[in-house]
């Protein structure tokens, strides 16, 4: 079972590489505007993630105080 923090970590990962990804669309002669938006959707969703993941471990080390 993962960690949280390792989860997290993993997700920033992702995340980085969706960023490559996405410069690298922009960056073409001719981007394709269907994968761009595609690409910053699965951005927005993997960064909601990392908030939410976040949120939760700072409840939790809060209450563990």
């Amino acid at each position: 079972v993962m960690s949280v923090e390792a989860h997290i970590e993993s997700l920033q990962s992702k995340h980085a590489l969706l960023e490559m990804a996405l410069a690298a669309e922009i960056a073409r002669p001719n981007p394709d505007f269907y994968m761009v938006k595609d690409i910053k959707k699965q951005k927005l969703i993997i960064k909601e993630e990392i908030f939410r993941l976040s949120h939760d471990l700072d409840i939790k080390h809060q209450n563990a105080s």
